[in-house]
Parts: C-alpha cells; structure tokens; sequence
C-alpha cells in the first residue's frame, strides 16, 4: 500500500463503504493518511428498517446518519462530508452540477488518490451516476495532474470484461475495525451479520478471505466509456 498525500472516499450511501473498503480507509488512517468520506446520500430510502423491524420510513435517516457516524468513527476517519442529495435520485441530477461538485471537493482536497464506484459495474443507479460523475470530474484535469483513482465492481460478468482486479489489499491488520464499521450500519446489514458472524468466529476460509481481502480497479482510461 502506497503512502498516499490524501484519499478521497466517494459513495451515495451509507454502508456503501462498509463491505469492501472500510478495511482499506482504516488501514491508510494507520498510516496516518487522511481520508474524507464524502457520501452523497443518508439512505433514506433503503429497504430494510431494522430486523427486527426498530426504524420507521420517518426515522430512518436520522438512524443512518447516526450509523454512518459510528462507522467513520470505527475507520478512524475525522472528515466526514454528508451532502445531503436524496436517496435514489443522484441517476436524476444535473451531471455538469454533479461534476462540478467532485471538481471542488479535489480542488479543496488535492487527493492523490479517490476510491469510487466503477461505472458501468456497480449495478445501483445512484452507484452508477456517483461513479460517473468522478470520472467526468478527474478527467477535466491534465493527465499529469489526475489522482489516481481506484473503482469497486461488483455486477455480473464485471470481470470477463475488466479482467482481475490489480489493486489488492490485504487489510486482515484491521479487521476488527472493518467488522465494526459493518456492525455500524445494522439497520442494514443485521441479515448479512447473522450468516458471516458464526462463520468469522469458526474461522470459515471463505467467510475470513472475504473479510481479509479488499480489491480495486485501476480506472482504464484507455476505455474511457463515460459520457
């Protein structure tokens, strides 16, 4: 893992980090890397209310935006940046106003390196327009002043055309902070909890590679597809 300047985390929901990159964020705060999380949305549409159920359709904003706390607490991250788009309707806003929004967060920042979504592989519409509008945004820069910027994919098939990953980390070092910043976010991950949390503790070798290892696309701009 590189000594990155400054990492800029971009994602439209809470716990949209939480699975695959809360292990690389604690492990890059250890490095003493600053980090902000700039997430889009507080998930107030999400479909799960608790389980069982201890959030209401009115409540649950105010239960994420508390989740999401805990959670960059857990990271280690002290620049959390909530921006107060709406949930499910970052695919519907002004690309240009989008892109401007990331130019002035790298502008503010100078981040070496941003972590996204990778567009055309993040399945979600706000994943998608999230992901987009970073791509539109660092490739407005010279080539020799972009950051670098890593995408997490995760659709059907994402590999047969990107290939394996190249970014690979190991961040069992933190693990215990990845499992706690999931532990943050329970409105929504307490049915995913329930199945990892026996197999964590019996040492499953499938369930721990999963826990341990986080990986990134290398932007291709040679395929730039964004428009």
């Amino acid at each position: 893992m590189n000594q990155e300047r400054h990492v800029l985390v971009i994602f439209p929901h809470p716990d949209d980090e939480a699975f695959g990159v809360s292990g690389t964020i604690a492990l890059f705060r250890k490095q003493g890397v600053p980090v902000t999380y700039a997430c889009l949305t507080l998930g107030e549409m999400g479909r799960n209310l608790g389980n069982p159920p201890f959030a209401t359709r009115e409540s649950l904003p105010d239960i994420r935006k508390k989740e999401l706390i805990k959670s960059a607490e857990a990271m280690g991250i002290e620049d959390l940046r909530m921006l107060g788009y709406r949930d499910k309707t970052i695919e519907f806003e002004d690309e240009t106003k989008l892109t401007d929004m990331v130019s002035d967060l790298m502008a503010e920042l100078n981040p070496s390196l941003i972590i996204t979504f990778y567009p055309g592989y993040s399945v979600h519409p706000d994943h998608e327009a999230t992901g987009r509008a970073v791509v539109r945004a660092v490739r407005r820069l010279e080539k020799s002043m972009r950051p670098k910027l890593y995408g997490v994919a995760f659709s059907n098939g994402h590999q047969e055309e990107l290939g394996d990953p190249d970014i690979l980390f190991d961040i069992s070092p933190v693990a215990e902070q990845k499992k706690a910043a999931i532990r943050a976010h329970i409105s929504q991950t307490a049915w995913m909890l329930k199945d990892m949390e026996p197999k964590w503790a019996a040492q499953d070798p499938e369930a721990l590679k999963w826990l341990h290892l986080e990986q990134f696309y290398s932007y291709q701009w040679e395929s730039d597809h964004v428009t």
